[in-house]
């Protein structure tokens, strides 16, 4: 006697709309370029499954990590994005905590200034070699990274949606 196993079908992710157009800034460091652009590349796909429009995303890109939180602070005094993304590969050896450190704190100054979510992919390792392995590894890693970082950015814009509307409502 033959059974057969039944399988559910896979059902679409469904993910809520905004109730106004969102922009979005991506900030990229150009330093390990190819290791850094897989991000940038699933960020885009999992944005837009999260209905924001591909053409109210922007790539910018800056020479390192070290310089994403002028041109992260410079883009947020616009008022332009509703959010803004980093993404970032430090591998200065022996100062890479240092300049990590310096760019989450700088990120977060922004932030909370200005009020626009700033989202960060800068990766930090405690160990990079410049092999075609440890290359391998971390596209992959930022290619999880972009997707990761697209959810929280979508989540946290829908979650400032209604926050605002409740405070403009009198509700909070």
């Amino acid at each position: 006697m033959e059974t057969s196993v039944m399988t559910e079908p896979s059902v679409p992710v469904s993910h809520p709309p905004f109730a106004r157009p969102q922009r979005v800034a991506f900030v990229q460091s150009s330093w390990h370029r190819d290791i850094v652009a897989p991000c940038w590349e699933t960020f885009r796909t999992e944005i837009s499954a999260r209905h924001v429009d591909p053409s109210q995303v922007d790539l910018f890109e800056v020479p390192g990590s070290f310089e994403i939180p002028l041109h992260v602070q410079v883009l947020a005094k616009t008022r332009r994005y509703t959010a803004i993304v980093a993404a970032g590969l430090v591998v200065d050896h022996g100062v890479h905590s240092f300049v990590a450190d310096t760019v989450i704190r700088a990120l977060m100054d922004v932030q909370l200034r200005t009020e626009i979510p700033v989202f960060s992919a800068v990766v930090a390792p405690d160990e990079f070699r410049d092999t075609d392995e440890a290359a391998a590894f971390f596209r992959q890693h930022f290619a999880q990274k972009g997707i990761e970082v697209a959810a929280a950015c979508a989540e946290t814009l829908l979650s400032l949606e209604r926050l605002r509307g409740q405070v403009a409502a009198g509700i909070v």
